[in-house]
């Protein structure tokens, strides 16, 4: 009988004032008690100061979170008007001068929103894992240095306004990968003039993966069969193009030789399954060909 292969992806609902590498390393204890393997990893970061959903990856999974990271995420934010935070966000040095922000109006709010959809240009705060020259921008900003940041390209969908209770303002934010909620709040507060920081952050989903989906921390920390919220790739994969390999296509990708493509597939990569489910390979085109370019499944 073959022995149950545990790799996969867990949607954890990652509770406030862990960080990501937190939840990591307390997943990693339970999964090596379960398969001896302790090759644990996750999809995108989470702050410490938000919750929502982490994607912790498990096993031959965690060479598939570069193909899971890209995917769309949806945030609520809450965003404090008149005050702005050396960090953009409430764990930082908060202005203890608030500005009045009773002049300001909803549909202030509405049209300096527009400025920051679509595609745009984002500076990213100072308080960020961004390496420049070598050094992690958070570094610096602990020694107290602030550089000049490139502009980074990233796409806002949509921001939704749920709630304006001055001076507090609550967002629905669908956005790409890379973009950072903070820099959207501080900017935000930029533009209407009275500035203002992030104080509350929730991922709502991220790619396929969202928050009614999601485990919490806890269940996996101690429930007996946790193994069971684990996501096996042909499920976390399905939206993205895939096929299944026949035995001698196999055979083939298993000795590192390429396949004949299949017309009805176009894609920049193929993830190739076994008849039993089992992720076997990443295939990329060459030519009429694919050949592999991750192997997962090792000669029998």
């Amino acid at each position: 009988m073959r022995e149950i292969d545990h790799s996969g992806f867990l949607n954890v609902d990652k509770p406030l004032h862990y960080t990501s590498h937190d939840v990591v390393a307390l997943v990693r204890r339970r999964y090596r008690e379960l398969t001896g393997a302790k090759k644990v990893g996750h999809a995108g970061t989470l702050d410490p100061l938000a919750s929502g959903v982490l994607i912790v990856c498990l096993g031959k999974a965690t060479r598939l979170s570069e193909y899971i990271m890209p995917g769309r995420k949806s945030y609520r934010a809450s965003v404090t008007l008149g005050q702005t935070s050396s960090t953009y966000d409430s764990g930082g040095e908060i202005d203890e001068s608030p500005v009045e922000t009773g002049g300001i109006e909803l549909v202030d709010i509405k049209e300096a929103i527009t400025s920051f959809t679509g595609e745009i240009l984002q500076v990213p705060p100072m308080y960020s894992a961004i390496k420049v020259k070598g050094r992690k921008l958070y570094e610096l900003a602990r020694q107290g240095q602030s550089i000049e940041r490139e502009p980074r390209p990233v796409r806002i969908d949509s921001i939704n306004v749920l709630r304006w209770n001055d001076p507090l303002l609550e967002l629905d934010v669908t956005c790409s990968a890379g973009t950072y909620i903070r820099s959207l709040a501080h900017d935000l507060g930029q533009a209407l003039g009275i500035g203002a920081y992030l104080s509350g952050l929730q991922r709502r989903s991220s790619g396929q993966f969202t928050l009614g989906d999601s485990v919490a921390l806890d269940t996996v920390l101690n429930e007996a069969n946790w193994w069971r919220h684990i996501i096996p790739p042909h499920v976390a994969l399905a939206e993205q193009s895939c096929v299944t390999l026949s035995k001698d296509e196999l055979s083939r990708i298993q000795n590192g030789r390429k396949i004949a493509r299949r017309a009805r597939l176009d894609a920049e990569r193929v993830f190739a399954f076994s008849c039993d489910k089992r992720l076997a390979a990443v295939l990329v085109p060459q030519d009429e060909f694919w050949k592999p370019h991750k192997v997962f499944l090792g000669r029998s």
